[in-house]
């Protein structure tokens, strides 16, 4: 059974820093393009970043570039977001998603593993 399991959200002030986290079972993310989307209050879920199988290829939306960091640890079957210069427009429940082989999917439909999501809330 595969399980996708996120933390490291919390409340955080504006122009701090936070990571979370996502650890997998049943799943080795060696073989999966991994991604952190988000969910804003009263929107819809947006992707945030994703890296391929290999770390060599990773997307940013707009609003994070030069911001957060998706990275990948194979040896503890993990992937993090650091997150810098946090806005409070970047408070959302944050989820890591993961898809089979390299993809470039955007969008939630292009996932097929879920973790249940982590709070992260900035204040301003």
């Amino acid at each position: 059974q595969v399980q996708l399991v996120e933390s490291g959200g919390k409340l955080v002030q504006a122009g701090g820093s936070l990571r979370v986290s996502c650890a997998a079972s049943g799943l080795t993310f060696n073989f999966y393009t991994v991604a952190w989307f988000r969910r804003p209050p009263g929107k819809e879920r947006e992707i945030v970043a994703y890296i391929n199988r290999s770390g060599g290829t990773t997307y940013y939306t707009d609003s994070v570039k030069g911001r957060f960091t998706i990275s990948r640890d194979s040896v503890k079957n993990a992937i993090y977001l650091q997150m810098n210069s946090l806005k409070p427009e970047d408070t959302a429940i944050y989820y890591c998603a993961a898809a089979p082989g390299d993809t470039v999917a955007t969008g939630p439909s292009g996932y097929n593993f879920w973790g249940q999501g982590t709070q992260v809330t900035v204040s301003s």
